[in-house]
């Protein structure tokens, strides 16, 4: 039988990396609204720091590690710190990531791995250091944010396509390998979202025009405007709440319905 408290978060504890500032903040926000204590990372002491002050001015009394998701050794370090400190993590969301544009045979090796060091290798380092506890407390719930580009190829991102696409598929796998311990990892991908990561795509041209890449953005979106990180609010407390308890191994792409459209017709 339905029931309205099984989107509450309450006692609940979630690690969201990266989540300073940006879509990492946006989630975490609302998780703290729906009663989840907040745990998130940062590679940057001071970026950590402002977090943790943007947090406090929302009256959420978040709780911030330094920490680098590519390196094992330091989330194994910071999971235990967590446990002790705050709790065995509920709800895990991989929020972390990097971009690169760069056309592909422009772009070096080392340019390609680090991005997939980011944006893949870290979810699967981070979600191995969380899933024991989970089996442990007979419940868990882990959110990858995928990307449209776990769909879609687009000129100068080989690498994030690459590393999204992989994300999409350890979202399925971690989905097959620990559904019977009663953990659901499911995905998010966000379309193009209005942070300060994409502001530089949105600023007015000196003659007050649109940026190119922002009229193009607008115009394939049937909602003809960029997402915010509050767009991504709802669906992610979904995932994370037990009114998602059969839903495992799906993306929801939360793209203003680009995925869907093949565009307008020129005139």
């Amino acid at each position: 039988m339905f029931d309205p408290k099984d989107f509450s978060l309450e006692g609940k504890i979630a690690l969201v990396t990266g989540a300073s500032y940006g879509i990492g903040f946006g989630i975490a926000s609302a998780f703290a609204k729906c009663g989840a204590t907040i745990v998130f990372n940062d590679r940057n002491q001071e970026k950590l720091d402002q977090g943790l002050a943007a947090y406090r001015e929302l009256g959420i009394e978040a709780h911030g590690y330094i920490c680098d998701v590519t390196d094992e050794e330091a989330v194994q370090k910071m999971v235990g710190q967590v446990r002790e400190e705050v709790g065995i993590i509920d709800i895990l969301v991989n929020n972390a990531g990097i971009i690169k544009r760069i056309p592909m045979t422009e772009m070096t090796a080392d340019e390609f791995r680090a991005v997939v060091d980011v944006d893949l290798n870290a979810p699967f380092i981070v979600s191995k250091a969380v899933i024991p506890g989970m089996i442990e407390k007979g419940h868990g719930k882990i959110i990858n944010i995928c990307s449209m580009m776990s769909e879609l190829g687009r000129e100068t991102v080989s690498a994030y396509a690459a590393a999204k696409g992989g994300l999409k598929m350890l979202t399925k796998n971690i989905c097959s390998e620990y559904g019977a311990y009663n953990i659901q990892c499911n995905g998010i991908g966000p379309g193009y979202i209005a942070t300060p990561q994409t502001a530089p795509l949105r600023e007015r041209q000196p003659d007050g025009s649109r940026h190119p890449f922002d009229s193009f953005i607008v115009a394939k979106t049937p909602a003809e405007r960029w997402g915010t990180p509050e767009d991504l609010q709802g669906p992610a407390v979904f995932l994370a709440s037990d009114a998602s308890n059969f839903v495992n191994g799906h993306i929801l792409y939360v793209d203003g319905g680009i995925l869907a459209y093949i565009g307008k017709q020129p005139q």
